[in-house]
C-alpha cells in the first residue's frame, strides 16, 4: 500500500495514534468493491461509513447517483472526494477515521455546485465542507488528493496551504496535434474562485470559465503598454487642439461656414468631445477608468462607476455622432452637386440633420447602458462596448460603422460624378472652372482624410473580432514548453487608435486658409477695442458715409441676407 502514505498530510510529524477505547468496535478493513472507487488511490475501506451504510452495495447505490457529474468532469477532485466519503480509507495501523480535507471538498463543490444549481439541485448538506478538518490540523488528520494531473478550479481556502500547480484547468483538453492542450486560467489572467464575486460563472476566457482579463492587456510587454499610453495621449491632445481651433473659428465667424460644408464643423465638434474622453483617461490613469480595483481585472458588462460611464459616453456617443455627420456631409454635397440644391434649400432641413445625428447615437448609448454592456479596454484604458463581448462589438460598433461608411461613400461618389458632369458642361460653355475645381480638390482631400481612416478602423475591428477568441485560447490552452503563441499584432492596435483620432486632426484642413486668419484678426481686434468707449454717433456717421460712397449695403441689411437661424 505504497500510495496510502502519500495521502496523509500534516503540518507536524505524525504521532502514534491515541488508543481506541475498549468499548469501541474494532474497524475491519475490506477490499473496495464499489466500481467507481476502484483504483482511487487506496484499496481498503470499512463499513459502516459515516452515512450509516452497512455494506458497500448500499454505499455504491448512493454514490453512483453522482456518476454523471464524475463523467463530465465538472471537477477532477469530485471522484476522490465522493469515494473518501462513501468508501473511507482503512489503514491497518491507524484506527481513527481519516476524512478528506476541507480543501478537497471545496474544490469539488466549486467545480460542480454551479452545474448542479442549473438543474435545480443543491450541494448535499451531508457533504458540508465546513464540517471537514483543515489540512495541517495536528489534532484531526485528513487526506488530500496527491495529484499529478491538474484540477479544474483552485482551492478557495487560505494559506498555509498552497494551490496545486495547474489548478485552473478546463474540463476538456483540446487536441493540439503533437500534444494534448489542457486549458487553464494562466497568469496574468485573473481567476475568479469565490461564489460571492459578481462575475462568478458569468464570464469565460479562452475556454476557461471564471477566467477574467486583467487590468492591462496580457499579450503585450510593459514597454509596449507604456508606449501605448504615450501614443494615445499624443494623438488625443493633437486632436483636441485641432478640433478646438476649428470649432472656435466657426463660433467667431458662423456666416462663413454654410451648408453643404457646415457638417464638417459638427463632425469636428464630435471629435473634440472624443478627444476629451481620451484625455480624461490620460489624466486620471488607466486603472481608474477601465479597471475593477476590488478584483484587479478589467470592467465587465457594467454601467459604472461614474468615471467609466462618462468616458464611454464621450467616446462612444460622440464617435457614432461623428460618423452620422459624415453621412450628412456626404448627403449635403450630393444635394448641392447632384441635385443642384442651393445653400438655403439644404439649410432648411438642418433640424432633421441634427435629429438624426444626435437621436440615433442617443438610442444606441441608452441601449448599451440599459444592457449593462459597458466594459473596459485593456489596451487604451478607456470604457467602451464590445471589448470583452464579441456580439456587442459586432452589434453596437462594427455593424453601425460599416453602414455609415457605406452610405456616406455612396452619396460621396454620386456627388463626385455630378461635379465632373457640371465641370464638363461649364467647360463646353467656355466658362472658367477654377472655383469649381478648387472645391472638388478640397472635397477630394477631405474625403480621403476621412474615408481612409474610417475604413482602416473598420478593418481593425474586423481583425480583432475574428482573432480574439484564438488569442484567448492560445493564452490559456498551450502545449507544455510551447514558447510561440498566437497573439495580437501590436501595430494593428496602435493603428486603430491613431485612426480613431486622426480624423479630428485632419478636420482642421477645412479652415486652413487666409480667411481663417482674417476672422481671428477681426475677432482679436473687436476684443481689443471692446475696452475702449467708441462714440455711437461717430460710428454711425462713418458707417453711413462709407455705405453711401462705396455702394455697399449697411450692416443691418447685410445681416438680413445671411440666415443665421440655420445652424
Amino acid at each position: 500500500m505504497a500510495g496510502e502514505s502519500e495521502l496523509l498530510r500534516s503540518s507536524k510529524s505524525c504521532r502514534a495514534p491515541a488508543p481506541v477505547p475498549a468499548a469501541s468496535k474494532a474497524i475491519a478493513c475490506q477490499e473496495i468493491t464499489v466500481p467507481m472507487c476502484k483504483g482511487i488511490g487506496y484499496n481498503l475501506t470499512y463499513m459502516p461509513n459515516q452515512f450509516n451504510h452497512d455494506t458497500q452495495d448500499e454505499a455504491g447505490l448512493e454514490v453512483h447517483q453522482f456518476w454523471p457529474l464524475v463523467e463530465i468532469q465538472c471537477s477532477p477532485d469530485l471522484k476522490f472526494f465522493l469515494c473518501s466519503m462513501y468508501t473511507p480509507i482503512c489503514l491497518l495501523d491507524y484506527s481513527k477515521p481519516l476524512p478528506p480535507c476541507r480543501s478537497v471538498c471545496e474544490r469539488a463543490k466549486a467545480g460542480c455546485s454551479p452545474l448542479m444549481r442549473q438543474y435545480g439541485f443543491a450541494w448535499p448538506e451531508r457533504m458540508n465542507c465546513d464540517k471537514l478538518p483543515v489540512l495541517g490540523d495536528a489534532e484531526m488528520l485528513c487526506m488530500d488528493y496527491n495529484r499529478t494531473e491538474a484540477t479544474t478550479l483552485p482551492p478557495s481556502f487560505t494559506k498555509p496551504m498552497r494551490a496545486v500547480k495547474g489548478t485552473r484547468k478546463n474540463l476538456t483538453p483540446l487536441d493540439g496535434g503533437d500534444c494534448k492542450r489542457v486549458c487553464e486560467c494562466k497568469e496574468p489572467l485573473v481567476f475568479i474562485s469565490k461564489e460571492t464575486h459578481p462575475l462568478y460563472n458569468k464570464i469565460e476566457t479562452g475556454h476557461v470559465r471564471n477566467c477574467a482579463i486583467p487590468c492591462f492587456q496580457p499579450y503585450f510587454t510593459q514597454d509596449e503598454k507604456t508606449f501605448a499610453t504615450f501614443w494615445i495621449g499624443l494623438w488625443s491632445v493633437l486632436c483636441f487642439i485641432s478640433t478646438f481651433t476649428t470649432v472656435a473659428t466657426f463660433l467667431i465667424d458662423m456666416e462663413r461656414f454654410r451648408y453643404p460644408e457646415r457638417p464638417i464643423i459638427f463632425l469636428s465638434a464630435c471629435y473634440l468631445f472624443v478627444s476629451i474622453g481620451y484625455i480624461i483617461r490620460l489624466v486620471v490613469g488607466h486603472a481608474s477608468v477601465a479597471c475593477n480595483k476590488d478584483y484587479n481585472h478589467i470592467h465587465y458588462e457594467t454601467t459604472g462607476p461614474a468615471l467609466c460611464t462618462v468616458v464611454f459616453l464621450l467616446i462612444y456617443f460622440f464617435g457614432m455622432a461623428s460618423s452620422i455627420w459624415w453621412v450628412i456631409l456626404s448627403l449635403t454635397w450630393f444635394l448641392a452637386a447632384g441635385m443642384k440644391w442651393g445653400n438655403e434649400a439644404i439649410a432648411s432641413y438642418s433640424q432633421y440633420f441634427h435629429m438624426a445625428a444626435w437621436l440615433i447615437p442617443s438610442i444606441k448609448s441608452i441601449a448599451v447602458l440599459a444592457l449593462s454592456s459597458v466594459d473596459g479596454d485593456p489596451v487604451a484604458g478607456i470604457c467602451y462596448v464590445g471589448n470583452q463581448n464579441l456580439d456587442k462589438l459586432r452589434g453596437f460598433v462594427l455593424a453601425p460603422l460599416v453602414v455609415y461608411l457605406f452610405t456616406g461613400t455612396m452619396f460621396l461618389l454620386a456627388g463626385f460624378v455630378s461635379l465632373f458632369r457640371i465641370r464638363s458642361v461649364i467647360k463646353q460653355g467656355g466658362t472658367k472652372t477654377d472655383k469649381l475645381e478648387k472645391l472638388m480638390i478640397r472635397i477630394g482631400i477631405f474625403t480621403v482624410l476621412y474615408t481612409v481612416p474610417a475604413t482602416i478602423v473598420v478593418a481593425c475591428y474586423i481583425y480583432e473580432q475574428h482573432y480574439r477568441e484564438r488569442w484567448e485560447t492560445a493564452q490559456n490552452c498551450s502545449c507544455p514548453g510551447e514558447k510561440r503563441k498566437l497573439k495580437p499584432d501590436y501595430a494593428v492596435f496602435m493603428l486603430k487608435y491613431f485612426m480613431c483620432l486622426v480624423v479630428g486632426i485632419t478636420s482642421g484642413v477645412w479652415i486652413w486658409s487666409g480667411k481663417t486668419l482674417e476672422s481671428w484678426k477681426r475677432f482679436t481686434g473687436r476684443c481689443c477695442r471692446s475696452g475702449k468707449p467708441v462714440s455711437t454717433t461717430m460710428y454711425s456717421e462713418a458707417n453711413t458715409a462709407l455705405t453711401a460712397r462705396t455702394g455697399l449695403p449697411s450692416s443691418a441689411s447685410y445681416h438680413k441676407q445671411v440666415p443665421l437661424s440655420h445652424v
